[in-house]
């Protein structure tokens, strides 16, 4: 086979202003002068692909709040463990976060962290010999609130350890996202996969208070969802059990009737993942609304977006 050289001379070409250009000049981020405002930080950074993103998402938050519809924090235990919690009772004490969803470890790491101001241990250092897990302390309290109050006041797991961390005065309660929660009145559910938390190695562990517990925070969490519409949810670096626990609530609601088709959702994470991709992401919004990823790692975006929200809350509507 011959391949005969092309003939480029006829290649149609058309005027660079006709093209439809994805970045724009308006789009391009500035320079930080010092001494400048967190508003002014905000406002220099690039609209372009994830930029663009993150000022919609802020947006949207704003515009729920203002609107008086619910922004719902779902997490991951991760986001304890690198420090968030003040900001997030920060949020809840504002008004802009109006109900929380946690897996099993959250309550751990927010009970550790209001009973001795530190939380999460070395595992790698403690699996060889069997101590990991094992503090007494942690698994004693949880596991004694979750048997007793559960049962007697029929609560969730987050309300009864929230109110207990509470009646207990803790030393550093006001680390505690549970307690404020509470004290708040705003709803706090913790959804609990039995193996996947320390304190289910301990002997005072009550399986059958655990499963009415979690299902209780499934019921009160779908109340919430039900009230979606306008709204917004964030998944802060769950991988699985919020998202699966989303998506759940949302069919659940919808099944029952109520219209919840137009709200926005985000996977706040430091690496994207199937589930957070489909259940929080695509799948929840294809009625409506939309769906965004912010992907990086959540003490840095996590406080970048608070910021961005009381700043842009603090502005007249």
């Amino acid at each position: 086979m011959k391949f005969s050289p092309l003939d480029f001379s006829q290649v149609t070409t058309y005027p660079l202003a006709e093209r439809n250009n994805k970045v724009a000049n308006a789009q391009l981020g500035q320079p930080w002068r010092p001494g400048g405002t967190v508003q002014e930080f905000l406002q220099k950074l690039p609209r372009a692909l994830a930029g663009g993103d993150f000022q919609e998402i802020v947006e949207r938050i704003v515009a729920a709040v203002r609107a008086e519809r619910p922004v719902v924090l779902g997490m991951g235990a991760h986001a304890l463990k690198v420090g968030l919690s003040p900001l997030i009772i920060d949020l809840l004490e504002r008004g802009v976060v109006s109900a929380i969803a946690m897996n099993g470890a959250g309550i751990i790491h927010d009970f550790e962290l209001a009973y001795q101001g530190a939380t999460s241990e070395d595992v790698s250092a403690a699996l060889d010999d069997g101590s990991f897990g094992m503090a007494r302390e942690t698994g004693e309290f949880l596991n004694e609130v979750i048997r007793l109050r559960v049962v007697r006041d029929k609560v969730g797991i987050g309300r009864a350890v929230g109110e207990q961390i509470r009646v207990a005065k803790l030393p550093y309660e006001h680390l505690s996202v549970l307690a404020a929660s509470a004290w708040l009145d705003i709803p706090a559910c913790v959804h609990v996969a039995v193996g996947t938390d320390i304190i289910h190695m301990h002997p005072q562990v009550d399986g059958a208070a655990l499963g009415e517990g979690s299902l209780r925070d499934f019921h009160l969490l779908a109340s919430v969802v039900a009230q979606l519409e306008g709204g917004v949810f964030i998944n802060l670096g769950s991988a699985v059990i919020i998202p699966e626990v989303f998506l759940k609530a949302l069919s659940l609601v919808r099944n029952l009737g109520h219209e919840v088709d137009t709200f926005t959702t985000v996977d706040l994470d430091f690496i994207r993942q199937y589930r957070p991709s489909v259940n929080v992401v695509s799948r929840p919004t294809q009625k409506g609304g939309r769906g965004f990823h912010l992907t990086g790692h959540h003490e840095l975006l996590f406080p970048l977006l608070c910021a961005a929200v009381l700043e842009q809350l603090s502005v007249q509507a």
